[in-house]
């Protein structure tokens, strides 16, 4: 839960961190504005995996229903031998992201193909076919795997999917292709964004070393709030913030799922992050040279 102690008292909340069914969300562009719009948000963030496809559908609904869309997309990149997420926040030159996402997106599915290969040894008969009807146009990923195992009967639900096949270490898991984290940060900044470390909790690169060694190759923000980080993953990541000068993010990382723990803007975070992350792009030329 958020700390109202972490970025004031604002009345009007922000979520920057939000999936549709362009990547591995369960609703459309529209129907997260429309979402947005039904919890009474200042604004909110697209942020699909690997994929910006969304964002013109929701900009459009935004402009109809009110409510501000803010550009996004959270890539998966490498540090260390360790996955980590990067979300780019205020993307405004899509030209160059979209061409080395469509790579990154075949990357997925060529994932994808080494998964079912070896869902298929292990005596799962599903096909790339299903999961990439489960995508449906969108980034293919795990969960679009686990919804063609249970469609098809070889799993409850999604715990079990990853729990049994899918999840880091087990039988079916296939890692991801690298691209390297100063690559991941360099790309959003060239696409006149702010790079922001998603979700860092008690993992080692949310850690002053870590942030110290990301700060180094540009990273930007921290997000600070997240579904799940403690109470004190979020005060000590607050206290980082502040040491390296980061801007501040947060968000439910909603997938849209009507039930289940998470509900888009349940961070509540304050507006006045966004204004902060707005006054760092502005400021952003005259603070790094590019």
């Amino acid at each position: 839960m958020s700390d109202p102690a972490l970025g004031g008292s604002q009345h009007e909340f922000v979520d920057l961190h939000t999936h549709s069914t362009a990547s591995d969300g369960a609703r459309t562009p529209t129907e997260v504005v429309a979402a947005a719009r039904a919890a009474n948000l200042a604004a909110f963030a697209l942020t699909d995996h690997d994929t910006i496809a969304g964002l013109s559908d929701a900009r459009a609904a935004g402009v109809q229903q009110g409510v501000r869309v803010i550009g996004g997309v959270e890539l998966s990149a490498v540090e260390a031998n360790i996955e980590t997420h990067i979300l780019g926040l205020h993307l405004s030159d899509l030209s160059e992201l979209e061409r080395r996402l469509i790579e990154l997106r075949e990357m997925r599915v060529n994932r994808a193909v080494r998964i079912v290969a070896r869902l298929n040894e292990l005596g799962i008969p599903i096909t790339l076919e299903a999961v990439l009807q489960q995508a449906a146009g969108g980034a293919v990923g795990r969960p679009h795997v686990a919804r063609a195992m249970i469609a098809a009967g070889h799993a409850v639900d999604f715990r079990e999917a990853f729990e049994r096949y899918l999840g880091n270490g087990k039988a079916a898991f296939v890692a991801k292709d690298h691209l390297p984290l100063a690559d991941a940060i360099a790309l959003i900044h060239r696409a006149g964004g702010l790079a922001v470390l998603a979700h860092p909790g008690g993992g080692q690169l949310g850690r002053r070393e870590g942030i110290a060694a990301l700060v180094a190759v540009g990273l930007d923000g921290l997000e600070v709030l997240h579904p799940s980080h403690s109470w004190e993953d979020s005060q000590r990541l607050d206290a980082l913030a502040t040491e390296f000068d980061l801007v501040r993010s947060g968000g439910s990382d909603w997938h849209g799922g009507s039930d289940g723990a998470r509900s888009l803007g349940m961070m509540r975070v304050p507006s006045q992050w966004l204004v902060d992350q707005e006054t760092r792009v502005a400021t952003r030329g005259s603070r790094r040279v590019a």
